[in-house]
């Protein structure tokens, strides 16, 4: 067996562990304070989460949790933050009590529903809100009235927002009916409230959004239920 499959590189443990980015803890390494087993270590050393013991100035770090994601159906109503000091459902409630601190990645406002993904993968976390991974994000959203072919063409191209002009987005019309239009669309950013403000530059509310895919997972995945726990490797797909 291939010993290497039990460890991992020392940066990666300590970015892990919480205590700093990758690149942060090879400069803590660099410097001389951390040591794995009494000696001193060096950047790219491997080194095995259950049996090495790694300190920083002689105090011993603790071994990483497990890295634990769930996607996550969001019901209106609900915040996406973990927790809420106005006593409001958090999106963290969906799943049961465990060990892990969760976040959540890709955050819905409490008026929208749909596809989140709580972590305590906070590197993978990192990657995924990184505007160059240009992770996309599909919606279906109702907007009043029947926006005009010019208002669709408008989505598509980019729209000007207060901070700046959204990238290009694929929109397409589901259904129309009496009292709206059921759009699909399609963004590879994800700032604050991005697909509400888009429709109303263009003249038209939003008046219900669900988030459908994220990425190569879609909330079929979750089979009607409110949550479900997916692998590291599944995840990994996300920044392929």
């Amino acid at each position: 067996m291939n010993s290497n499959k039990k460890t991992i590189k020392l940066q990666l443990f300590l970015a892990r562990a919480g205590i700093a980015s990758r690149r942060k803890s090879e400069v803590l390494i660099d410097s001389g304070i951390v040591s794995v087993n009494g000696q001193k270590a060096t950047i790219g050393q491997r080194v095995n989460p259950n049996t090495d013991t790694v300190s920083i100035d002689g105090k011993r770090i603790p071994k990483p949790q497990p890295h634990r994601y769930f996607l996550v159906n969001k019901p209106v109503g609900y915040i996406s933050t973990t927790a809420d000091e106005m006593g409001r459902r958090a999106v963290i409630d969906l799943i049961p009590t465990i060990a892990e601190r969760l976040y959540p990645v890709g955050r819905l406002d409490r008026e929208s529903q749909g596809l989140m993904l709580l972590t305590n993968d906070g590197e993978l976390a990192q990657k995924l809100t990184h505007p160059k991974f240009e992770i996309p994000k599909t919606y279906e959203v109702l907007v009043n009235g029947t926006p005009t072919w010019k208002a669709l063409e408008h989505l598509r191209r980019g729209v000007k927002l207060k901070d700046g002009f959204t990238k290009p987005a694929t929109v397409e019309i589901l259904t129309k009916e009496d009292h709206g239009t059921w759009l699909e669309i399609t963004i590879k950013e994800g700032r604050n409230r991005q697909i509400r403000r888009m429709t109303e530059r263009v003249g038209y509310d939003t008046k219900q959004l669900i988030r459908t895919k994220m990425g190569p997972f879609t909330i079929g995945d979750l089979n009607d239920l409110p949550y479900i726990e997916v692998s590291e490797e599944e995840v990994s797909e996300l920044t392929k």
